[in-house]
């Protein structure tokens, strides 16, 4: 697998502060993947998530206001400095059981091991580079709990003849300037998964507007 065409951990932090609130609208095609996450994670019975990238801080709000027990604590990481206020302003009201931080783009987490039940990242390991994307999956297999789970959403190659056009078009979108389509492009997440680390529990592929993402959720081995 090669990389190209990537942005650096810079870029994506200038593109994603100025992005800011209107990632919420790229929900038009990614709610059907997060739906199908929240569907398949059990989190009704979690009592600590960590969500790498938090965006604007709308999932965890939703899933602090909703379907957590009382007792569930929140971690999230994100590069964007505006993205981590817009964060805080949605989890204010939860006090001490959620936080937010500030990162420099390293995938290194200041996080102590097996802390927590769920570690969560959507629509990120599609901006990282292999690379990086392998140092996460060490980082989350270190700080998951023993029965914890690993749950990712990211964009994915289309099966159908409309989805694979969009694959195709996006791919070269992404090719000719990576910041039109905020630096994600379309990857095999269960290819990058190592066997020998991961066991899958819930692997799909669903398509919104034409823009296919893949959903997998896996425990450690």
């Amino acid at each position: 697998m090669k990389d190209s065409h990537l942005l650096t951990p810079q870029q994506t932090r200038e593109f994603y502060n100025k992005f800011g609130i209107k990632q919420d609208s790229q929900r038009f095609y990614e709610q059907t993947a997060i739906d199908d996450l929240i569907a398949h994670s059990n989190f009704i019975e979690c009592h600590s998530i960590f969500e790498f990238g938090c965006g604007t801080g709308r999932f965890a709000q939703e899933l602090l206001s909703g379907c957590l027990p009382q007792d569930t604590i929140y971690v999230g990481h994100d590069i964007s400095q505006t993205m981590v206020q817009l964060t805080e302003n949605k989890i204010r009201q939860f006090g001490d059981r959620a936080k937010v931080h500030l990162i420099d783009g390293s995938v290194k987490l200041e996080l102590a091991n097996y802390q927590f039940d769920r570690v969560v990242s959507m629509y990120v390991m599609d901006l990282l580079p292999f690379d990086r994307i392998e140092l996460f999956l060490n980082e989350a297999q270190r700080i998951l709990a023993a029965d914890g789970l690993l749950c990712l959403t990211g964009l994915t190659f289309g099966k159908t003849p409309l989805s694979g056009f969009v694959t195709w078009f996006w791919s070269r979108i992404h090719r000719f300037k990576p910041s039109l389509v905020g630096g994600c492009r379309p990857v095999h997440l269960a290819e990058i998964l190592p066997e020998a680390h991961w066991r899958v529990v819930h692997s799909n592929v669903v398509t919104s507007w034409g823009i296919s993402s893949e959903v997998l959720i896996a425990k450690k081995v």
